[in-house]
């Protein structure tokens, strides 16, 4: 599940910064007179929110490959680097965007991923672990899985809804900041006080960190998705198979770096329902294999 994870840290991460940053020099003032000014805040909330998101998708693929130490292939120099790079390139014909770069990056866990800020300039990965434990059709099957990712435009569609997701995130954040400013510093000025600072940039933090839940919930869905794609492309069998051999793997603690776990096929195991289900990027295998089945 390494997708995700990654975008998510760095658009916190800018998030965080603009608001530093628009607090220190005083960029997009939204107080006057009257206090906070509601129709500015929602303005500038959008424009930080959405160019927060759009950063954080154009960097993720090289963030990706930083984080994973993912090796790209340029030339291929075994048979099982040219079969990686032929059943790629066959895939990317067949859903009819451009040829992705295909990596390799070192973990003894069988896990992929796809990232990258635009469909025809994507990356496709997979794991030493993936290549040894999985037959041929199965690592055929992930592949077209991350494929589904890469032409069902998944990323995109993530950074405009994280963007609003921003946006909404921040204006809360300043509504409460003026509310502790005033109802707790007592600060009747026009200028906000160092209450509305800390406590804006402290609810940008948690009401960040709680609205990832949206975000996730879309991941979710995406799998599901990514799925079908994975089966159109290699088979519902081999899809499912490619799904079940990723089970042993699952129940082991994960070694995909947190940041990039909802970009990968799989986040680890997942029990029942609990409240950090609402976070997990990913269903859990049982009921992935379970939609394929019933489409079947």
């Amino acid at each position: 599940m390494m997708r995700i994870g990654l975008f998510l840290l760095t658009n916190l991460a800018v998030l965080v910064v603009f608001g530093i940053v628009a607090s220190i020099f005083g960029i997009g003032r939204v107080h006057d007179a009257g206090g906070l000014n509601l129709t500015s805040l929602m303005v500038m909330c959008l424009a930080y929110g959405m160019i927060g998101s759009m950063v954080s998708l154009f960097l993720s693929k090289w963030m990706a490959k930083r984080s994973t130490g993912t090796q790209v292939i340029t030339t291929p120099a075994n048979t099982t680097e040219q079969w990686l790079v032929d059943t790629v390139a066959k895939q990317a014909s067949n859903v009819n965007i451009a040829m992705p770069e295909v990596g390799i990056f070192n973990s003894a866990q069988p896990n992929a991923f796809a990232t990258g800020w635009n469909k025809n300039k994507a990356l496709v990965a997979v794991s030493t672990g993936l290549l040894q434990t999985m037959r041929p059709e199965e690592i055929e099957a992930v592949l077209a899985h991350e494929m589904g990712h890469v032409a069902n435009g998944d990323m995109v569609t993530l950074a405009l809804i994280q963007g609003v997701v921003n946006a909404f995130v921040m204006f809360f954040a300043r509504l409460i900041g003026s509310f502790v400013d005033r109802a707790v510093f007592k600060n009747d000025g026009n200028r906000p006080g160092i209450g509305y600072f800390v406590t804006s940039m402290v609810m940008d933090v948690v009401l960040g960190f709680l609205a990832t839940a949206i975000v996730m919930w879309f991941s979710r869905r995406r799998e599901f998705r990514a799925d079908q794609m994975g089966a159109k492309l290699a088979g519902e069998d081999s899809m499912i198979n490619a799904l079940q051999a990723l089970k042993p793997a699952a129940a082991l603690p994960d070694q995909m770096p947190e940041n990039m776990k909802a970009f990968a096929i799989t986040s680890g195991q997942q029990p029942s329902f609990s409240f950090a289900n609402l976070f997990r990027s990913h269903p859990s295998l049982d009921d992935r294999i379970a939609a394929l089945q019933s489409v079947r």
